[in-house]
């Protein structure tokens, strides 16, 4: 049995093999390229249909499929991160955090935002001055509860 390491070491070397994009796979397999790439890269488990299409459309063997279908241990390093883009998303929420949580609960009270019941997507808007990248975070609302 591999882990989910060696899993998505596996995934991304099949990938760039035959010269993919998650938004090809995603669209080919009828999955959210976002959902996909976060299972292969180890941060969801993907029920078995799904596991079983993208080590299939990937030629990948049956070890890959199980870990897919494994449940991760959302474990991440946490030390602010180095790469630019990652570490762009920390100073977001570094200087938005407290202004979304602040009109978050305003407008829904007391609560979070699930990223169990969760989806994303990523989209690129173009414009003269510059392509812009869209996130789109859609969670559902989870109030507190008082007991």
């Amino acid at each position: 049995m591999i882990d989910k390491v060696t899993m998505t070491e596996q995934i991304i070397a099949a990938k760039l093999e035959k010269g993919l994009t998650w938004e090809k796979i995603g669209k080919d397999l009828g999955m959210s390229p976002v959902w996909l790439t976060s299972a292969c890269l180890g941060m969801n488990s993907a029920p078995a249909e799904k596991a079983e299409a993208i080590t299939e459309y990937l030629g990948l063997g049956t070890e890959v499929c199980t870990a897919l279908k494994a449940y991760p241990t959302k474990i991440w390093d946490q030390a602010v991160p180095t790469d630019p883009l990652v570490y762009r998303l920390y100073e977001v929420v570094g200087v938005y955090g407290e202004t979304l949580k602040e009109v978050i609960q305003e407008k829904f009270g007391d609560g979070i935002m699930s990223a169990i019941d969760f989806s994303m997507e990523v989209d690129k808007i173009e414009d003269p001055k510059g392509d812009r990248v869209l996130l789109t975070l859609n969670g559902k609302f989870l109030p507190y509860k008082s007991w």
